[in-house]
């Protein structure tokens, strides 16, 4: 079951050829872990979907509350069988039908689906886990691609291109040559007592979790936190390097190239994670 506008639907019988963010891809979407009812990092999620739709020039409805799309997550959770339990949710917003690249309005409205997921918390993946570059494209940095929207065809063809190599995942590069992040999450590298993460101004995506994780990383006595731009040598010279994104949490990164990390201070902030979790 799919949530259409408030609307529990099938999920085949949803989405028309004229909508917007299928037409061209004038959409924006929250991917959101919930745990037995609570949406974890809810109110980060919000507040980015409303600056973002700002940004869009998107007409917000007053009926966007965060109490009211907690509700039609949690009423889609009830309808899918997932309420008692883990799920990833996509929360999409798109404007309404009419115009070509020009819209002929600027209401929106939603799609709320969900997907079971294993796990309550996060764990720390320790498998094997090989990335690279991606420099067949480039990111050109600028507010939007700070922003979660669907026009997502980079980081389409960049994953083609990890399965093709045999890849876990790919590290992509701004216009400037400089690493900015994952094609699904933030990356942050740690050298001795700093740990480091590109700035949004490099054209990162503003990650929930990269928000959480510069949170806890301020408070951890054992390491400090810069948000400086990171070239793809310095990866090679990192102690550790890992993903972050709300769904899997902590992601490190095994290999990259001829470097092999450890993952000490992934599991240190893991653990924080949790705790942040379980308290919030």
């Amino acid at each position: 079951m799919i949530n259409f506008n408030g609307n529990l639907l099938k999920e085949n019988n949803i989405l028309s050829i004229q909508n917007r963010g299928y037409a061209y891809g004038d959409a924006l979407f929250e991917t959101i872990k919930v745990s037995h009812g609570k949406v974890l990092f809810w109110e980060d999620h919000y507040f980015r979907l409303m600056a973002s739709m700002r940004i869009l020039r998107m007409e917000i409805p007053m009926s966007f509350t965060m109490e009211f799309l907690e509700g039609q997550i949690n009423k889609t959770l009830d309808a899918t069988g997932l309420l008692k339990a883990s799920a990833r949710v996509k929360l999409t917003v798109h404007r309404n039908e009419g115009g070509l690249y020009a819209p002929e309005t600027n209401d929106v409205g939603f799609i709320i689906s969900a997907k079971d997921l294993d796990e309550d918390f996060y764990l720390l993946a320790d498998s094997f886990y090989e990335v690279d570059l991606f420099k067949d494209y480039y990111v050109s940095p600028s507010l939007l691609s700070t922003l979660k929207t669907n026009n997502k065809v980079l980081n389409v063809v960049a994953s083609v291109y990890a399965k093709e190599n045999n890849l876990n995942n790919c590290f992509l590069l701004n216009t400037d040559k400089k690493v900015i992040e994952a094609l699904n999450g933030n990356v942050f590298l740690v050298k001795g007592k700093v740990i480091k993460t590109p700035p949004l101004t490099d054209g990162c995506l503003k990650g929930v979790m990269r928000t959480q994780l510069i949170n806890i990383i301020k408070q951890v006595p054992e390491y400090d936190l810069v948000e400086e731009s990171v070239s793809p040598f310095e990866i090679q010279k990192a102690d550790e390097v890992f993903i972050t994104n709300v769904i899997a949490g902590i992601q490190p990164v095994s290999k990259y190239r001829k470097k092999v990390f450890g993952n000490e201070a992934a599991k240190l902030l893991l653990q924080k994670l949790n705790i942040k979790v379980r308290l919030g």
